[in-house]
């Protein structure tokens, strides 16, 4: 079977939507480092619009600071790959076009650099999840004892996502040009100071007079993005390969909704992202910390109760009437931490995630979500429980959220089945769980004790600790499914 390819573009079935502009005619505003899935199914196809509404000054190059997987399955396709866009619906398929080429860090790190320090470059997006940051999630500082961070600040050629961008911001000013807009797309609490923050001081210890250019010149808009978008399967490649009648090698899926908000701050210039439907404000914080606390909070949680609970996907885990509750429940204790939103419904917002969860036409696994949960606790659950007791409240269903984790990182399942753990401090937890045991009362303040995700005040707090305990006790004693259920029937009290 031939590849999609610009040579095959007008072979395409009439049904499948595809780049309507002429891709060589795109010069690239814009680098984006972490050229995964989400980014793909996402920012790529606003900016995809955009060129196709004649603004092409703003081509993609994607950047993986890793690996090279996806410029070697998107290479031959001459940077074309397939969205298809499921729900009840017969699934829709269109061909984005926006990103020109792939670079990949390790293989060429001067390449990344020098396109980096281009003047034509005024956008440098990110999704590189929240451990790329190499930031302390407790606090949002950059964490100075981060291999990457010490490497990259006593070599010439960076390996981290600071590391790239305070190297190429250098390289603009010993040049005269203005820095690019950095623009994190990636589930950070208040993404843009946090990026900013990160920055400027790890410029600081290379530079002091770098560190106070770029805190006094550079634009970080802060921005919150909404889509669901499971890892591609082979069985997605199929249908793709199918509908195409062509065959490309790394597609991606995504549900029907997207939504992104972004600060209005682009000293450089930027697409006119209003026109597709982005939704340009002067204050990100209340929309973020709506998708953090409600989205990806109950998201987190779900992937912990129904891993444990055997359920491989999403929707498979919200098809159980236990765990639903529970995940209504969080979303309603939630709710009086958010910030105002006037004009905006809400419950009917959670009633619309509810229903996305529960898509049947999207396979995303509690596994995957379940990833980096050192990395994501602490924006999701754990600053929602500080609020909450700041207002005098329980933590209520967020301490099963968090009991949930903790009994998902002691690596071993309700079957016995070893738990594939993911996460930067995978050897720390495994640790603290085999040293702890299967016992709630010593697992519990053990894994509290880490400042990193918990800070320093939850292992003291017993308006934490006692919650939590009760719920991994439960977790422990009657698994996650009949655990979700007492809750849902008020027999178990957090």
């Amino acid at each position: 079977m031939n590849r999609l390819s610009n040579a095959t573009l007008g072979g395409l079935p009439p049904s499948v939507a595809r780049p309507a502009y002429d891709r060589g005619a795109v010069t690239s505003g814009i680098v984006h480092l972490g050229i995964g899935a989400f980014h793909r199914a996402h920012q790529a196809v606003v900016i995809d619009d955009r060129l196709a509404a004649g603004e092409t000054g703003w081509g993609i190059v994607g950047a993986s600071l890793r690996a090279g997987d996806t410029r070697d399955a998107l290479k031959p396709q001459d940077g074309l790959y397939t969205l298809a866009v499921r729900s009840a619906e017969p699934t829709r398929f269109r061909v984005i076009g926006a990103i020109a080429k792939v670079l990949v860090a390790p293989e060429g790190p001067e390449r990344l650099l020098a396109r980096l320090a281009d003047p034509a470059v005024r956008i440098v997006s990110l999704t590189v999840t929240e451990k790329g940051y190499c930031h302390d999630p407790a606090t949002g500082a950059l964490a100075e004892d981060h291999p990457d961070v010490q490497h990259d600040l006593s070599e010439a050629l960076p390996r981290s996502a600071p590391g790239y961008l305070v190297e190429a911001l250098r390289r603009r000013r010993r040049a005269g040009h203005a820095p690019f807009t950095v623009l994190s797309c990636d589930n950070l609490p208040a993404n843009g100071a946090t990026v900013k923050r990160v920055l400027t001081r790890f410029a600081r210890l290379r530079d002091a007079d770098l560190g106070r250019w770029i805190e006094a010149e550079l634009a970080c808009p802060s921005t919150m993005v909404d889509r669901i978008v499971p890892a591609t399967a082979d069985a997605d490649r199929t249908e793709v390969d199918a509908a195409l009648g062509v065959a490309d090698a790394w597609p991606v899926v995504a549900e029907p909704f997207w939504q992104w908000v972004v600060e209005d701050h682009f000293p450089t210039g930027r697409p006119d992202l209003a026109a597709s439907g982005v939704e340009m404000v002067r204050d990100v914080a209340p929309y973020e910390l709506m998708k953090l606390r409600l989205l990806n909070g109950a998201h987190s949680t779900l992937a912990y109760l129904g891993y444990l609970a055997g359920y491989e996907t999403v929707a498979d885990a919200v098809a159980d009437a236990g765990i639903l509750s529970v995940v209504a429940r969080l979303m309603d204790e939630a709710t009086p931490t958010l910030r105002p939103l006037p004009g905006f419904d809400l419950d009917a917002y959670k009633q619309n995630l509810r229903r996305r969860f529960a898509n049947p036409a999207l396979r995303h696994r509690t596994w995957q979500i379940a990833m980096d949960g050192s990395q994501k606790l602490p924006q999701r659950l754990v600053a929602p429980a500080r609020d909450r007791l700041a207002q005098g409240q329980p933590i209520g269903v967020m301490a099963l959220g968090i009991a949930a984790w903790m009994r998902y990182v002691t690596g071993s399942d309700e079957k016995g089945g070893i738990i594939d753990l993911r996460d930067p401090l995978t050897d720390r937890l495994r640790t603290i769980a085999a040293e702890a045991g299967p016992v709630a009362a010593r697992l519990t303040p053990a894994l509290l004790g880490i400042r990193e995700i918990f800070g320093a005040d939850f292992a003291a707090d017993p308006r934490v600790v006692e919650p939590v305990i009760r719920a991994l006790d439960s977790l422990f004693q009657v698994g996650a499914r009949a655990t979700a259920a007492r809750l849902a029937r008020r027999d178990l009290v957090l």
